[in-house]
């Protein structure tokens, strides 16, 4: 490098940094400008410290991750010169931006106001000046960008200055609490004008050579709120004398290949978001509405354009044969899950009552058969109960419900299943790229974790060998029924390794597959797109295949769709515990029951019956003593008095504080409570009596009495009494 600096080849720039003068390295950061007339996507470099014009750099159509990138985004990319002032770039890496917008709830002050920032992790408010306020009333949710410069109030507090530059509503509307989950993840909301007119362009009938199976009285099978509907089943007995007892399946997938092309800006936005997100109040899509709930989604009596998986299963559940084919269908009834499981138990509707005998009879006798295939395979069957948040009209939350787990779920599971083993064997066989649903084997030491759990809560769990997924349903099915089911299926679920999109195919643990792939919901989910392409390659069927090269971009795109899933899932999940702590925030004193499900050094963390909300009693609020964080038992153990509590006991508590921007509760121990019913309800963390002297340690001491506040306290895990003790037993 010095002697081509020497020959005058190489310049020396800021950074010790040395390149051919007026050319780009090898590698370089880059900044998204936008697309030209021929849907090019163009860049610069971050830094140009020349007179010159930069030169031109092209995005190569190839890469994936450029259907996420926009203006303004920064990459650090390969780089290489196709011509004098022109270069085409393949992304390494996206280089995070740093978002230095803040969300929170404005509430008014003497110069102008406060801002209370939505993320429990914000240690200061910010200041906003009276001309600064975008005239935000006290209680709105607002978004807010810092104010340019330094004031002496910052200086002084901390405390950032802002300006207002959106407001969002009321924050007692609990539909503004899902807005808080949308923010703080960057869930993509708004799609770019050229994805908008791509949608508007392609959203009519289907043309192309198709299978006519408009007469075949296929049927979708979706929950009562559900929009778009994405697949539709039929089921008929196998007429083939060689399969007796078998059934011959259809499984018809909308064909959103046939309108989302690859490449263009339509792929590029549901590419960034990966998938739809579902909160109890909105829908947040990964396609346009036209196509999500139009020209893509099964109604009923309209000609829609499908993928289908044609499939033969024996008797014992097991895939005999199997071909996809694109074709043309229209939907005999738009169904529910509760409309088809009341049928099936002999109490059908104006709806399902001319269904009953030819559609949805056979339906369950060929789930009969997927049924014993399962249970052959040993899968791991979780049961987890589902919590569904009804909202009223005025935004807010009217009850929270278990969700129904009916056999007509896990029928529509099971036609859904075999048909993505299928895509995944037809994939393989056909040697066309396959983005893989894989789940690993979980880690050994989870697994050793959960066993020894599992032995304080008297359950075994074999260990010195390689679990199997029947071994941990085993263990599921001797906690049922009991206390602690609940949490042994949450804990046996948290064992697990995480479940993510992949070119390479190691199998599917919990479903005990060698083969699996999603097939059956393109109309959310990236991935099943990616795979209807690579069939419609393979098998030669026609417009929006998979590209040739397309293939070598699967384990990046498997890497950034399993990201937004995982985004989407804290997503939702953040808004549930919002709106949920928006419906408890009204019964703060409430006295509720609830089973522990973590043990921390600071306190327990309880699940609440009614709910299913996630609450913590802090160590400071447990009867006053030096407790001790036993790992190993998952408890907490008072040196003083000996109480203990334990993981999986059930306790009663107190609703003390609620916030529903945050979703925190915070909980007490009721030490002794008479219920309403006039039962006494004395807590299982109180000590029997002694043996040696028949004291009852466990005589529960009337509220406040004893207890200090934290502050000058030494009651955490780690703490060791001081000098003689203040309080005889």
């Amino acid at each position: 490098m010095k002697e081509l600096r020497q020959e005058g080849q190489l310049e020396r720039k800021e950074g010790r940094k040395l390149g051919p003068r007026g050319h780009l390295p090898a590698v370089a950061v880059i900044e998204v400008t936008g697309i030209d007339e021929d849907g090019e996507l163009l860049a610069r470099p971050a830094v140009w410290e020349l007179e010159d014009q930069p030169p031109v750099i092209y995005v190569a159509p190839g890469t994936r991750s450029r259907a996420s990138l926009a203006p303004g985004d920064r990459v650090l990319a390969k780089l290489t010169r196709v011509e004098e002032n022109a270069y085409e770039a393949r992304t390494i890496r996206r280089i995070a931006k740093i978002d230095k917008r803040v969300l929170g709830v404005f509430e008014a002050a003497e110069r102008g106001g406060l801002v209370r920032p939505t993320d429990k992790r914000a240690k200061h408010d910010l200041v906003v000046r009276l001309e600064d306020t975008g005239g935000a009333r006290p209680g709105e949710l607002v978004m807010t960008e810092p104010r340019p410069g330094r004031s002496g109030e910052r200086r002084r507090t901390g405390a950032r200055e802002a300006r207002v530059v959106e407001r969002l509503g009321d924050v007692g509307d609990s539909r503004n609490l899902s807005l808080i989950a949308i923010f703080e993840h960057d869930i993509p909301v708004d799609f770019p004008p050229e994805a908008l007119s791509e949608a508007e362009r392609v959203a009519i009938a289907p043309d192309g050579k198709r299978e006519d199976l408009r007469d075949v009285p296929l049927v979708t099978i979706d929950g009562a709120d559900a929009r778009d509907f994405d697949d539709a089943v039929w089921a008929e007995p196998d007429g083939d004398p060689t399969n007796p007892g078998g059934w011959h399946l259809l499984v018809a997938i909308a064909d959103v290949a046939w309108y989302v092309r690859p490449d263009g800006p339509l792929d590029r936005a549901a590419f960034n978001r990966g998938n739809s997100v579902y909160f109890p109040d909105r829908v947040v899509p990964m396609l346009p509405e036209i196509l999500s709930n139009g020209w893509c989604s099964l109604r009923p009596d309209e000609n829609r354009a499908c993928m289908v998986a044609e499939l033969w299963i024996g008797v014992e559940g097991e895939l005999r044969k199997y071909r996809f084919l694109r074709g043309l269908m229209r939907s005999a009834a738009r169904l529910t899950y509760e409309q088809v499981q009341a049928a099936r138990d002999g109490i059908p509707d104006e709806t399902t009552a001319a269904l009953a005998e030819p559609v949805i009879a056979p339906l369950y006798g060929a789930y009969g058969s997927l049924l014993k295939a399962r249970q052959k395979r040993g899968t791991l069957d979780l049961d987890l109960v589902e919590r569904r948040v009804l909202m009223n009209d005025d935004g807010t939350v009217e009850s929270i419900e278990p969700r129904a787990r009916l056999d007509s779920h896990r029928l529509i599971e099971e036609f859904m299943i075999t048909a993505n083993i299928a895509a995944a064997k037809r994939l393989e066989a056909l040697r066309q790229p396959c983005m893989y649903r894989v789940h690993d084997d979980p880690d050994p030491l989870k697994i050793q974790a959960l066993s020894e759990v599992m032995e304080t809560i008297g359950l075994r769990l074999a260990r010195g060998q390689a679990i199997r997924p029947g071994a941990l349903t085993a263990l599921l099915e001797k906690a049922r029924g009991t206390p602690v089911a609940a949490m042994v299926n949450g804990l046996v679920l948290r064992a697990q390794s995480q479940a993510i999109y992949s070119p390479e195919n190691i199998g599917h643990f919990g479903l005990a597959l060698t083969h699996y792939a999603h097939f059956t919901s393109p109309i959310r989910r990236y991935a099943d797109l990616l795979v209807h392409r690579a069939l419609i390659a393979g098998l030669k069927l026609g417009e929006g295949a998979l590209a040739a090269d397309a293939g070598a971009h699967f384990a990046e795109a498997g890497e950034h769709i399993s990201a937004t899933e995982r985004r989407a899932s804290a997503a939702e999940r953040d808004a549930t515990d919002r709106l949920t702590a928006s419906f408890l925030e009204g019964k703060i004193g409430t006295i509720v029951q609830g089973t522990v499900n973590g043990v921390t050094r600071f306190g327990l963390f309880v699940t609440l019956d009614e709910s299913g909300a996630d609450g913590l009693i802090p160590i400071s609020n447990l009867p006053d003593d030096f407790y001790v964080h036993d790992e190993r038992a998952h408890s907490l153990v008072g040196r003083r008095w000996g109480r203990r509590y334990h993981l999986g006991e059930r306790l009663s508590v107190r609703l003390r504080e609620v916030n529903p921007l945050t979703g925190g509760i915070i909980l007490d121990l009721v030490e002794s409570e008479t219920l309403e019913d006039g039962r006494e309800n004395v807590n299982a963390g109180q000590l029997p009596k002694t043996a040696s002297s028949g004291k009852d340690l466990a005589k529960p001491r009337e509220r406040g009495r004893g207890k200090r506040p934290l502050k000058g306290r030494r009651n955490q895990a780690s703490a060791k009494p001081r000098g003689k003790s203040r309080r005889k037993p």
